[in-house]
């Protein structure tokens, strides 16, 4: 007979020994995941990018400026704000401003960032003066003509590139540019692409993204005011206001005529305070033509970009919502951009300015007292003849207040500025002159006082970022309707004759530095200042703005 086992008594070293086994084996397992994440990060570093456990998604945004410095510059500020946002970027330039970025700061300049690349395509146009803006309304033909096709050739190579690319072990892309190279061919690698941010008078692009099937938002780089000012010129050609019926109009007083019945627009706009292509005796003007057919198209936009805010414009911006796709203002850029990214980010080091900037502007205001600078700067597109460029350099001499001038060296319009030497000689202590400089460093340095000015929108809503009145001189497009609003609603401006003089130049200069309108200016600037500041922090209305276009167009 087999002895019983006691209750229980073969069952309990087994149950003893499971769990130890069970341990060991996860334990085992523990190590061999280690490892495996080892191997992995070796891979990684081999590959010379850390690339994510896992692929995840990456917004690309694929940007296109109107290939003018104007245009171009809000640009990049705007994809600098995108790509704080993890957006991808592509920065589309055409050939012959890719040609210019390169020779005025090196080929380094559009090397761009792992997540931020140049690319380039033709505008259409034969070559042409490479230091000199291209003519305006041949460019804005040929882009409205021959633009669509070489872009949406770049979408599709941007997108194959996307399909194409390597795949690392662990599921993730393999971009070369972020801390080495892979061994073997070098892959440029991006996400596919989107969304479209494009300039408002880039609107070809908005067929190539009905074709992609992505959204697209349009930057207008004018003021609220003198973008609503473009969308009313249909109906003032259905009343038969514009175009001019002839040259006499501009002479006999119809220009005075008020036409602030139009929803949106100050009280006492004039018709002479409208953008310039709208007042042309020529039905088939290019530019009057180019306005009609762009601003047209908007309504097929994903959404709308202005570069304001919205305590600046309030009755134009509500007046835009009424009649345009989600509108979203932003601005200003120039302050955006420093409020939300540090100088230390390699994006903020991004630069597109197709002239070399002289370095020395910053360190001569240095060595001035607050508020005693003269700034002078007619922006990338304004001409003048050497008459009038004569005019204003004796006006700022006769003025007596030290004067920083930027002069292009196609400032004068067929011809190279010549300065009298006795002007050269009598200012040689406090002026200095530049062929161009960063706009927005100088309009944020304590020394500036006031600003001579085109009032290109640019400039205009930089000086009101910077808290600096304004002497206005507009040369074209909308500039007359930033003057307007500049001196009659914003309360930081000056208006000085297109006829200029040397003794309105230094009388305007005197009462801007000393009068009291001037001080009353200032004081009005300070607070349109702070105003835009606000604008721009954390939660203010352009952060807020800029949220709100991100989530509710370009990631649907």
């Amino acid at each position: 007979m087999n002895p019983q086992p006691q209750r229980g008594g073969f069952s309990r070293p087994r149950s003893t020994n499971r769990p130890r086994e069970r341990e060991r084996e996860r334990e085992r397992e523990r190590e061999r995941e280690r490892e495996r994440e080892r191997e992995s990060e070796r891979e990684r570093e081999i590959m010379g990018c850390f690339a994510p456990a896992e692929k995840t998604f990456q917004p690309h945004a694929v940007c296109v400026p109107y290939p003018a410095q104007g245009h171009i510059n809000p640009m990049l500020k705007l994809a600098k704000l995108l790509h704080t946002q993890g957006f991808y970027i592509t920065f589309v330039l055409t050939d012959f401003n890719y040609r210019r970025l390169v020779r005025s700061n090196g080929q380094e300049s559009v090397d761009g960032l792992p997540d931020f690349r140049f690319e380039a395509i033709p505008d259409g146009l034969p070559p042409s003066d490479d230091d000199a803006t291209q003519d305006v309304p041949s460019l804005c033909e040929s882009t409205m003509k021959n633009c669509l096709a070489p872009f949406s050739r770049l979408l599709a190579k941007l997108n194959d590139r996307a399909s194409s690319d390597p795949v690392a072990p662990n599921g993730g892309c393999l971009p070369p540019f972020c801390g080495g190279r892979a061994s073997g061919p070098t892959y440029a690698c991006n996400p596919p692409v989107s969304c479209v941010v494009s300039d408002g008078v880039m609107t070809f692009t908005l067929d190539a993204a009905r074709e992609l099937g992505v959204p697209e938002v349009l930057l207008w780089t004018t003021s609220a005011c003198g973008y609503l000012a473009y969308l009313y010129t249909r109906e003032l050609m259905e009343r038969g206001i514009v175009p001019l019926q002839d040259e006499a109009q501009r002479r006999n007083g119809y220009l005075d005529a008020e036409v602030d019945w139009l929803s949106g627009l100050a009280r006492g706009t004039r018709l002479r305070d409208l953008p310039s292509f709208m007042l042309t005796s020529d039905p088939d003007d290019i530019m009057f033509n180019f306005v009609l057919h762009e601003t047209r198209r908007a309504s097929m936009a994903s959404g709308i970009i202005i570069n304001t805010f919205d305590a600046l414009e309030p009755p134009a911006l509500d007046a835009l919502q009424k009649i345009l796709p989600p509108l979203y203002a932003v601005g200003p850029l120039s302050v955006h951009t420093i409020s939300s990214i540090p100088k230390s980010s390699p994006v903020a080091g991004v630069s597109t300015s197709l002239w070399k900037e002289d370095s020395d502007c910053l360190r001569w205001l240095d060595g001035r007292e607050p508020d005693s600078v003269v700034y002078v700067n007619f922006g990338s597109i304004t001409v003048m003849s050497n008459e009038q460029l004569v005019e204003f350099a004796w006006g700022l001499a006769n003025s007596g207040y030290d004067f920083l001038w930027v002069i292009r060296p196609d400032l004068v319009k067929g011809e190279t500025a010549v300065l009298p030497p006795e002007f050269t000689e009598e200012t040689k202590d406090r002026g200095l002159m530049a062929t161009w400089c960063g706009q927005e460093e100088v309009l944020m340095h304590p020394a500036v006082g006031v600003f001579l000015t085109h009032c290109g929108w640019n400039s205009t809503i930089e000086s009101i970022g910077g808290g600096v009145p304004m002497i206005c001189w507009p040369f074209f497009a909308e500039q007359q309707t930033n003057c307007r609003y500049s001196c009659t609603e914003w309360g930081v401006g000056m208006e000085i004759n297109t006829d200029v003089k040397r003794e309105d130049v230094e009388g305007m200069i005197r009462e801007m530095m000393e009068g009291e309108k001037g001080k009353d200016m200032r004081r009005k600037a300070v607070e349109w200042k702070e105003s835009a500041a606000k604008a721009c922090s954390p939660g203010g209305s352009s952060a807020e703005n800029l949220k709100k276009m991100i989530s509710g167009v370009l990631l649907q």
